[in-house]
């Protein structure tokens, strides 16, 4: 099977695939859930700022954005991490979230979810955790996120992303 994925040039080159706007509905615990990413090239193509939203409830059912109190959950959540080559001149991440928390990480290899997988990898408080992006058939993508246990990584959110 040929590749699903055109990457781009650069050290950012291999993100090509995802930038844009992407929404995934799905339910959750907390009941119907919708997140919107958008991946877009800034400062001169230097980085990639995501920016994401989610919507909880009758909230993921609404047109509006998240409109919450910063650190609340009611009607949505919002992330935004910058992507670009950090002071090792390897390819990192800074995610600043709603909730007053923040995050960083280095890309890592993923191919053991699929040959074409674009993942980050960070350090948090309960352990090392990764963020993967995988091409589906047709013209969007799966996220999921894992964390590293002693039989390898245990998936705990994936949902499947189609262009917004």
């Amino acid at each position: 099977m040929g590749k699903l994925w055109k990457r781009g040039r650069g050290k950012l080159g291999f993100l090509q695939p995802i930038i844009g706007s992407w929404v995934a509905e799905a339910d959750s615990p907390m009941g119907p859930l919708r997140c919107e990413r958008e991946f877009e090239m800034v400062l001169g193509g230097n980085y990639v700022r995501l920016t994401a939203r989610w919507k909880f409830g009758k909230a993921a059912k609404s047109p509006e954005g998240c409109d919450q109190p910063p650190g609340k959950y009611g009607k949505g959540y919002e992330e935004i991490a910058i992507i670009g080559v950090g002071d090792e001149g390897k390819v990192s991440f800074w995610s600043f979230t709603a909730d007053g928390k923040r995050s960083q990480g280095v890309v890592s290899d993923v191919t053991d979810v699929h040959a074409e997988a674009i993942g980050f990898e960070a350090k948090m408080p309960a352990g090392i955790a990764r963020m993967v992006y995988w091409p589906d058939d047709v013209d969007g993508f799966f996220w999921a996120v894992e964390s590293k246990n002693a039989k390898g990584w245990k998936r705990f959110t994936e949902h499947h992303y189609r262009k917004a």
